[in-house]
């Protein structure tokens, strides 16, 4: 199983779930968004506990070669619905690269998070929808 690419997309998948999470929960006061990604995040636990060994094992930070590659826009965002965006777009393409290097050793988990990844998008659109609306 390719563990640290598994590792590496687990990671920028919970850490853009818990941003969008904490801008529903704490900017919108949206209990029924914050809800939904609050069971994203727990679902995907499951799958993280059983290799959770095997993930830490594979991580090599030291070695990463796309830890340093960053690009000006990354470090600037002009609102919160770039925040937003920015997010939902990690979580969206890290669900596809697990969805895909999963289906190799672990189709059912290729399956949740292929669901993830479309229920991320009715959460995309419901959020952003939401902060448009409390501009106005």
């Amino acid at each position: 199983m390719e563990f640290r690419i598994i590792d590496a997309n687990l990671n920028r998948l919970n850490e853009a779930l818990r941003v969008i999470e904490d801008v529903n929960r704490l900017k919108l006061n949206n209990k029924s968004l914050t809800s939904k990604i609050k069971r994203i995040r727990h679902s995907i636990q499951k799958f993280s506990k059983k290799y959770y060994f095997n993930l830490l094992e594979s991580r090599d930070t030291k070695k990463d070669l796309g830890k340093f590659l960053n690009f000006k826009s990354e470090f600037k965002r002009k609102d919160i619905k770039d925040v937003l965006a920015a997010n939902f777009k990690r979580i969206e393409e890290s669900c596809r690269v697990l969805e895909e290097i999963l289906k190799i050793d672990e189709p059912e988990y290729s399956a949740i998070f292929k669901e993830i990844r479309f229920k991320t998008y009715y959460i995309e659109k419901k959020t952003i929808l939401e902060i448009i609306k409390s501009e106005k």
